[in-house]
């Protein structure tokens, strides 16, 4: 298994698009890292990069970007209006896939370690990687930004992790870390307040605000002379508030660093809550760099909720409605395939582009009806499963809404959610069936002369026999798992959609049906024979089962025509 990491540093040009090229192209020179996405801001002068790839590969990717930065970028001459203190202000590392956060972090220090010794640059390091307490965090480390330098570096107590404790005018400092994955996220207001943008980031940010005396203005303090702060409402949010020329609106600026504490609704909804109360509209919002899928569709859930309506639609439903109830499109288009991670991965993937799933109808079944042996009947089966739970969610998804059933609407919505993930589980076995019959073919090409080849061969043939097992073993269950949801809209569901639900029990049994063919025929092949034994015995009774439930549901279908 791949161990993969994602790196989004900051680099502080967001106007200049030749520059930004430039720290790209080096990025894109490394093999296996893909570059996800570049975010550059004019009014923060600022872009932020984002790639991903294996841990080795990154760092090579990672100091080449930093050191191109140090020669494009002059901090001397820098303005903006996000805080900065180096040409790259900060390059952190996060764990995708495979990878453990410490792992994470002695990668950064490696990355850290480098680039302070070979580009003389001061390296601070924060989050996971921190190795101080007091240095976990970022705008701690950044406080008093590029123009404080000087005077941080000639403090001991702030000496670099790495690198030299002099103050380099051109590039600045650069903070290197670890951390979870971050959502920058931004919230318009119909403002052009500095100040009443920030009260409204005070309202929300888990820090909050500092307490002050009603009378002289001044902050209060506890015994041990910190300030007393206000808690803010959201946890794991950074937030300040600022003004953004490019689109003449002031904006709450968001650090969403714990997604499962505060998910990005509620950051949108706190917000629009708070600038409610203090006379302002929110008119949007935007996302700079990338997010994870569920974060999307957990959005889109949220608001089809408010409205009482089914959650049991497709991704790119939910994915639309979450862009248009936050106004993630009013600055700029918002792209699915560009700004949310998992799309944007398998963009231009060309495995992702010769799956079946992904084909037309029309090319669909000539690719069926080809000469090819595959697809054949088990990935047949997989979709024919696949339609029967899509018109169980159909049902379910026109009850939701129907006139006089407004106090029911949760129940279907349940069920409809139930059918989308059946649905969605048996079109992924579509190819996963194709993959299984592929390996099999493979493993009759392998080399067969010596003693050694005529074994592995042989256990390749083996292990691919039965994982073309498992798979229709799974179409089976998945396609018999809809048949109670079929039943349930045939039995409670929109009455003029029952011979919907009539069809969708004709193809959860041919599914269940057809994928025991594909057990059957591959069980005369197989050494294990007690494997062998065990699932087709399991078949046998899903199948006996499934027609049983489909002539019972048909007799529910014929009673109501």
């Amino acid at each position: 298994m791949k161990q993969l990491i994602e790196c989004v540093p900051n680099f502080s040009e967001g106007r200049d698009p030749a520059v930004i090229k430039q720290i790209t192209d080096v990025i894109e020179t490394v093999e296996g890292v893909k570059l996800l996405d570049v975010d550059p801001g004019k009014a923060t002068n600022r872009t932020v990069v984002t790639f991903v790839g294996e841990p080795a590969a990154v760092i090579e990717s990672a100091f080449l970007a930093i050191k191109k930065a140090c020669e494009v970028i002059d901090m001397s001459k820098h303005t903006g209006e996000h805080p900065r203190m180096g040409a790259t202000d900060v390059c952190p590392l996060i764990p995708i896939a495979n990878i453990s956060m410490e792992e994470t972090a002695e990668w950064a220090r490696k990355l850290g370690e480098r680039v302070g010794r070979e580009l003389n640059l001061p390296i601070y390091l924060y989050e996971a990687a921190a190795s101080k307490p007091e240095r976990k965090n970022l705008a701690v480390i950044r406080a008093g930004e590029y123009e404080g330098l000087p005077e941080k570096l000639a403090n001991p107590e702030w000496k670099p992790d790495f690198g030299p404790a002099q103050f380099n005018a051109k590039s600045g400092a650069t903070v290197i870390g670890a951390r979870d994955f971050l959502i920058a996220y931004n919230v318009n207001l119909n403002t052009t307040s500095v100040r009443r943008a920030n009260s409204v980031a005070f309202d929300v940010r888990e820090m909050g605000r500092a307490l002050t005396d009603a009378k002289t203005g001044k902050p209060l303090k506890d015994t041990n002379g910190e300030a007393i702060r206000q808690p803010g409402l959201l946890k794991g949010v950074k937030a300040i508030g600022w003004y953004i020329d490019e689109y003449g609106i002031a904006q709450i600026s968001m650090n969403i660093t714990d997604v499962n504490a505060t998910p990005l609704h509620v950051a949108f909804e706190e917000c629009h809550k708070s600038a409610d109360r203090r006379g302002m509209r929110v008119t949007g919002s935007e996302l700079v760099g990338l997010v994870p899928l569920k974060v999307m569709l957990e959005a889109g859930k949220y608001f089809l909720k408010k409205q009482q309506r089914s959650v049991g639609v497709s991704e790119s439903e939910l994915i639309k409605i979450a862009v248009k109830s936050m106004g993630l499109d009013e600055l700029a288009p918002f792209d699915p395939q560009q700004k949310i991670i998992e799309y944007n991965l398998d963009k231009g993937n060309p495995t992702q582009a010769k799956k079946l799933v992904f084909k037309n109808l029309v090319a669909f079944a000539d690719e069926t009806a080809s000469e090819s042996p595959a697809p054949g009947g088990g990935s047949i089966s997989a979709y024919v499963g696949a339609l029967g739970a899509s018109l169980a969610t159909m049902v379910a998804n026109l009850s939701s809404h129907k006139r006089g059933w407004d106090e029911r609407w949760e129940e279907f919505s349940e069920a409809a959610e139930k059918g989308q993930h059946i649905k969605d589980a048996l079109l992924r076995a579509v190819d996963e069936d194709t993959d299984a019959f592929n390996l099999i073919m493979a493993a009759f090409g392998m080399p067969n002369s010596t003693p050694e080849e005529k074994a592995a061969r042989k256990a390749a043939i083996q292990a691919g026999t039965k994982k073309a097992m498992e798979v229709p073993f799974k179409v089976m269950q998945l396609a018999y798992s809809s048949l109670p949801l079929i039943r349930q809209m045939a039995e409670t569901g929109n009455p003029n959609s029952v011979t919907d639900a009539g069809v969708g029990a004709l193809c959860a049994r041919a599914a269940v049906r057809g994928a025991f063919m594909n057990i059957q025929v591959n069980a005369t092949g197989l050494d294990d024979k007690d494997f062998a034994a065990q699932i087709l015995a399991e078949g046998q009774k899903m199948v006996d089962a499934a027609d049983r439930e489909e002539l019972e549901i048909l007799g529910i279908v014929n009673g109501k025509l």
